[in-house]
């Protein structure tokens, strides 16, 4: 039997944050990310891919502030499920184009995926997940009165939106999705998390204006198909200590153990790496065998055991 692999690719791989974030630059790193899946293809692996999508669903909700004298604007909910599709066009066609050039018989699908989330989860009254574009401080003041947001600084002197984060408690055609991939078809599902919706005092499902941290839905999805292997692709290389200090140390290969140890000793910040951590012991925790979290750049080298960091039980 085919390795399994869930694949986490991160939003500002396809939408880096030094740029316009104009449709064809997003299509250009789409491409170019995509060499570094195609190594995954040609190892023969079943794959399931998904996408963050934090730069795009921001521009999106701009987007509808801007014009919403003239056009009614969309929930943030609708928002994520449109950025799913957009996004999952760029690699579905990308990806499509690459194996045909390589002439590999693999057919790719996006599935637009929900994310079940606790209606009364916390997050929702205390959000904290940045999106969108950054701002000064005092223009992120104007905008944030002038559209209702809620801002926070992210960096010094970087202010960007934060919206709610539940945590992803079900992820929607679990089984379509696993049957697609052990099947051979490339599948991209619950980008951006999925779209997060809770099931009502009707017992029906209805959507939610926040974002489900993609690498925890990764992690969980991962878990539903059963992934062998779960690869984050991040902006660094390799997960550190002490990040961006004179004591900062490279972790290469380390255990589960180890990796929950430094979790719960507070060395991985919130909004970044700590929800990855987060992420690699759960999937570690039901079935899978190995995580890795590395840069897109970095993926080959890390295939052959040569960088990023390596988390195994």
């Amino acid at each position: 039997m085919r390795k399994s692999v869930m694949i986490a690719l991160g939003g500002n791989a396809l939408s880096p944050k030094d740029e316009a974030g104009t449709i064809y630059q997003q299509f250009a790193h789409t491409r170019e990310s995509l060499h570094a899946i195609m190594h995954f293809v040609n190892l023969d692996y079943n794959i399931c891919l998904t996408h963050g999508n934090g730069p795009q669903v921001g521009d999106e909700l701009f987007r509808m502030e801007l014009t919403h004298g003239d056009v009614p604007p969309l929930p943030l909910g609708v928002c994520v499920a449109e950025t799913q599709g957009s996004i999952g066009y760029m690699i579905q066609q990308s990806l499509q184009n690459a194996l045909k050039h390589d002439g590999i018989d693999r057919e790719v699908v996006t599935l637009i995926t929900q994310t079940i989330v606790d209606g009364d989860d916390p997050s929702i009254k205390d959000p904290m997940k940045f999106i969108g574009q950054r701002f000064q401080k005092e223009e992120a003041k104007v905008v944030a009165e002038k559209f209702g947001w809620s801002i926070k600084e992210q960096n010094e002197g970087e202010w960007r939106q934060v919206v709610p984060s539940p945590l992803p408690q079900y992820i929607e055609h679990g089984k379509s999705i696993q049957t697609l991939v052990d099947n051979g078809i490339i599948v991209i599902a619950s980008g951006g998390g999925g779209i997060p919706a809770y099931w009502n005092e009707n017992g029906n499902l209805e959507g939610l204006d926040a974002v489900v941290d993609k690498d925890l839905s990764a992690a969980l999805l991962g878990r539903v198909i059963k992934a062998n292997e779960l690869w984050i692709i991040t902006d660094v290389d390799r997960v550190c200590l002490n990040y961006g200090t004179e004591n900062e140390e490279e972790l290469r290969e380390i255990t589960a153990s180890v990796a929950k140890t430094y979790f719960d000793e507070g060395h991985f910040q919130a909004g970044s790496m700590r929800p990855k951590i987060q992420a690699a012991l759960y999937f570690l925790k039901y079935h899978g065998n190995k995580v890795v979290i590395t840069s897109i750049d970095c993926v080959q080298e890390a295939i052959n055991g040569n960088n990023g960091t390596i988390i195994r039980n």
